[in-house]
């Protein structure tokens, strides 16, 4: 374990309680080298110095019942479920998820949201000539344009026809890889054409990218992607939800640095194997390494027959890991996230989080952080999500739990604050519930945070003071 591990795991275990951010008795405690999540990316060195701030103040009731923010932000709601289309293809879709916001021309950002439905979607994403797979798939994304001023000038379908677009990841071309969480083959659930594939999304201009899966890319239950900007490797994550559980993958592109379409070409999907090291949750130790990391070819991609997880990849067999999630690049490699391991369901320990970090030349895989269980975060609902790095050096967080929902920022040194809250309640008096949040992003500018609330579906831009 390197000094700074060994430092972070001394003072990392203590609850920190921030009161006075509005979220009493919201703290996180872990163990590892939190700080180093965020080396070498983009956000590296945040605006204001130092090493990411610690909250905004308390959180001050909105008079409009939408979203709870500290002094000095505010908000527009750009986008809700069920409005016209601006495009006239449609309505807004439901089940707001993954987004990621793109420079355009002129000052211009295009913001990409995924579309969470499934069969039971309540408006799906509009089908649209060229732009849809299968005309019984609800899910897709939509693309928002927005003018140097915040305004929506335009918004309309980005690919339709596909089901459970959950996450993704932008490609350093500039278009963002959409993901099917699912695993229905035709025939399953009225679906006309299998489904559980990658599609590519060009915010510019959707109809040159269509809709084709990128079958290459395998068949599963995907979660998000990273692309190395080097080689062009893309790395992919599997949110598979019963054992074996799922796995982690890179694909090999024929054409890796080929731009927008270069995909299609198709390349290798390859997965992980740790040797000695068949289940991620297992590791509890942080700053513990593993080299000589192998990586295997996946016998059917497609998985014709059998998912991919299930397939036979020899004597040694391959690495498994339940709720595989998040996945970006930086400082040359790829961090990818554990959500939680729960042994009473399969898995070998039971954890609330691990952050893994994979370097590529060395082919070694290292624990960075791990949370709970006996430290557990303590939030006033529970299970984070989405995440995105922040311009003040840390992270923002959606909660995906019971109660009210929040977006929380972290900073390096672990301290939790609340940074918006939801207000719309779309439960009942005698059971209130309220929409969780998904999809928080940052304009390239870095000015404004995007977040989307799941359902009822709205899409938020949040200004304010973020240099302070």
């Amino acid at each position: 374990m390197s000094e700074t591990s060994e430092a972070a795991a001394r003072t990392a275990s203590r609850r920190q309680v921030l009161a006075r951010t509005g979220a009493l008795g919201a703290g996180i405690a872990f163990t590892g080298a939190l700080s180093e999540v965020f080396a070498g990316t983009a956000l590296a060195g945040p605006r204001g110095g130092g090493h990411g701030r610690a909250g905004y103040g308390p959180l001050l009731p909105d008079p409009k019942g939408l979203l709870d923010l500290p002094r000095g932000f505010r908000y527009r709601v750009l986008s809700r479920e069920g409005d016209p289309l601006r495009s006239g293809e449609g309505r807004v879709p439901s089940n707001h998820d993954g987004m990621a916001a793109f420079r355009g021309h002129r000052g211009r950002v295009h913001l990409v949201r995924n579309h969470e439905n499934r069969v039971s979607g309540k408006i799906p994403v509009p089908t649209v000539k060229g732009l849809t797979y299968d005309p019984m798939g609800k899910g897709g994304c939509t693309v928002l344009t927005l003018d140097g001023r915040g305004n929506v000038r335009d918004e309309r379908v980005g690919v339709a026809g596909t089901a459970v677009n959950c996450a993704g990841g932008p490609t350093p071309w500039g278009t963002w890889l959409t993901c099917e969480e699912t695993e229905d083959k035709a025939g399953t659930n009225g679906y006309t054409k299998d489904h559980g594939f990658i599609f590519e999304v060009d915010p510019a201009d959707p109809h040159r990218t269509g809709a084709v899966p990128l079958t290459a890319m395998g068949r599963f239950q995907h979660e998000a992607i990273a692309v190395d900007p080097k080689s062009g490797i893309v790395y992919e994550t599997e949110d598979a939800f019963d054992r074996p559980f799922g796995l982690f993958y890179r694909f090999l592109p024929e054409k890796p640095h080929g731009g927008v379409g270069s995909l299609r070409a198709g390349g290798t999907l390859e997965a992980m194997r740790v040797p000695g090291v068949p289940d991620l949750s297992a590791v509890h130790e942080t700053g513990k390494c593993f080299g000589g990391v192998e990586w295997v070819p996946v016998p059917d991609p497609l998985a014709k027959e059998t998912p991919i997880r299930f397939q036979d990849f020899g004597p040694k067999g391959i690495t498994h890991a339940q709720k595989l999630e998040g996945c970006y690049w930086g400082d040359g490699v790829v961090y990818f996230v554990s959500s939680f391991a729960r042994s009473k369901e399969g898995s070998a320990r039971d954890h609330f989080g691990q952050i893994w970090k994979y370097e590529p030349r060395r082919r070694r895989l290292t624990l960075v952080v791990v949370f709970g269980p006996s430290t557990d975060i303590q939030l006033p609902g529970e299970s984070p999500d989405n995440i995105c790095l922040a311009p003040s050096g840390g992270l923002m967080v959606c909660e995906d739990g019971d109660g009210a929902q929040h977006v929380y920022g972290l900073s390096r040194k672990g301290q939790v604050y609340a940074m918006a809250r939801g207000r719309q309640n779309i439960g009942t008096p005698e059971k209130p519930e309220w929409g969780e949040f998904a999809g928080v992003t940052f304009s390239p500018d870095e000015s404004t945070m995007y977040v989307n609330c799941y359902t009822p579906g709205t899409t938020f831009a949040v200004t304010g003071p973020w240099d302070d």
